[in-house]
Order: C-alpha cells, then sequence, then structure tokens
C-alpha cells in the first residue's frame, strides 16, 4: 500500500477566471483576458436551469483567428463550450488528469453545490500537484 499524500483539486485551484455574459464579443472577450491577467473566461448561466459555459484561448485562435472572422461581429455564445465539465475540490488531482486526457480538456472549472469556486488546468495539477516539496 502506497503512503503517497493526496493532492486534491482544491489545493491546487486558482483564482485566475473571469465570469462573463456569453453575449459578450469576442473582441471584449479578449479585452478581459488581457486586463484581467486570466486563463479561462466562465460564461454565466442565465437562468437557474442553464449551464455554465467556458472560452478558452485555443477556442478562440481555432474558431476566431484561424478562420478569419471579426472578432468585433462574433458573440462568446457562439464559440464556446457549453455545457461545461467542471471537476469536484475534493477529487485527487491524478482523476483530474485522466479527465483530462480522456475528455481532450486543459482547462475546467471547479464546482461544489452548483457555485463556481476556481479553475484548473494542467500548469496547477502539474507544477502544484506532481512535487509537493
Amino acid at each position: 500500500m502506497s503512503d503517497r499524500k493526496v493532492i486534491r483539486v482544491k489545493d491546487v485551484m486558482a483564482q485566475d477566471y473571469a465570469m462573463v455574459d456569453g453575449l459578450i464579443t469576442i473582441k471584449d472577450a479578449i479585452r478581459i483576458y488581457k486586463e484581467q491577467k486570466v486563463s479561462a473566461l466562465l460564461v454565466n448561466k442565465r437562468h437557474d436551469n442553464d449551464e455554465y459555459g467556458i472560452l478558452l484561448l485555443s477556442d478562440i485562435a481555432k474558431k476566431v483567428l484561424a478562420q478569419d472572422k471579426a472578432p468585433e461581429r462574433m458573440n462568446v455564445y457562439e464559440i464556446m463550450t457549453k455545457p461545461v465539465i467542471g471537476v469536484d475540490p475534493e477529487m485527487d488531482v491524478r482523476y483530474c488528469a485522466r479527465l483530462f486526457d480522456n475528455f481532450g480538456l486543459a482547462t475546467v472549472p471547479v464546482f461544489d453545490k452548483g457555485e463556481v469556486l476556481g479553475v484548473v488546468g494542467y500548469n496547477q495539477i502539474v507544477l502544484d500537484g506532481l512535487l509537493t516539496e
């Protein structure tokens, strides 16, 4: 049996995200990324029965920049991922890494009882979760 210390998502998650409305333009989303220096934009629910979305810079690169679309003419809701896959703050980072690999994820929100606590990505789970000394 291993006596390895369990590192949980809550131990490595970050607060570097911004909550936005899906109706803002991609141009405004880029501005928020730059001004607030965040790693992800979470798209707020529009009503109680809705789900959160996520917009990453890679989405903008693939769906706007690479396709030569005008960022001032596209809205976040057009390219965001929704519903977003989230993780529990008590999840072991090893399982979080497996989830990322299985579903092709790089950054996800951390949810507790339906509320966003933060975000976690490969950077956090590797740099803060693998070597704990």
